[in-house]
């Protein structure tokens, strides 16, 4: 029997998965000051993996270090939640246009498999819920068979994310989620179609009116430019 890819992990990879994990779900909020020692003994290692964690969350862009070791969740800033929205609106549609025309029938399938397990992001979403809109999402970027593209876009995920839990404290309404639900399952009919085109102006409007947009909408009200 094949065992747990967990237990050939480093302890390093460990930390960081776990602190990844809290970070993503919320648990460890943007800002927060991190006090290594406690942190290491609630994951159960020495601060030594934990620094070399932080270090590779901190190329990331998930958490700051100082020169003295201190460390703190990023803040969530404006500059960075426009940053990546303007990112997507560029690349997702891109990325929808490609796997309308390079798709195969595996690559339908996942598409189609990974529909299956999504549904619209509620309020305070868990982890599972996360990584289900991100497969749905990952698996059309595979289709696109753009291997640069594919890394940029799995590149701005992990922030992505962060901003959409920020939107989500503002829940939306039933309609808006249906919404969601159709652009989803319109987008896996028209890849499937080879419709390139409506693809991407689907994909376009898609995150044009995304729980990124509303972060950025969100953040500039609070902390308007000087």
């Amino acid at each position: 029997m094949s065992q747990p890819a967990e237990l050939y992990e480093t302890k390093s990879d460990y930390a960081y998965r776990q602190v990844r994990d809290r970070i993503l779900s919320g648990e460890l909020q943007p800002g927060a000051v991190l006090q290594q020692r406690e942190l290491a003994a609630q994951i159960g290692i020495s601060t030594t993996p934990l620094r070399e964690a932080l270090r590779r969350l901190k190329s990331e862009g998930l958490v700051e270090l100082d020169a003295h070791r201190d460390a703190r969740i990023t803040p969530l800033r404006a500059e960075e939640a426009r940053d990546l929205l303007e990112m997507r609106i560029s690349l997702d549609p891109l990325a929808a246009r490609l796997a309308a025309q390079r798709r195969t029938n595996a690559d339908i399938a996942a598409i189609r498999a990974a529909l299956e397990n999504l549904t619209p992001l509620p309020t305070a979403p868990a982890i599972s819920q996360l990584v289900a809109h991100r497969d749905f999402h990952a698996a059309i970027y595979r289709a696109s068979h753009n291997d640069l593209l594919i890394d940029s876009l799995d590149g701005l995920w992990d922030k992505a994310d962060r901003y959409r839990r920020l939107a989500l404290q503002t829940e939306r309404t039933q309609a808006a989620r249906d919404q969601k639900a159709y652009e989803h399952a319109q987008l896996v009919d028209l890849i499937a179609a080879g419709d390139g085109d409506g693809a991407a102006q689907l994909m376009s409007a898609h995150i044009d009116t995304s729980l990124g947009a509303a972060a950025v909408w969100r953040l500039g009200h609070e902390h308007p430019s000087e």
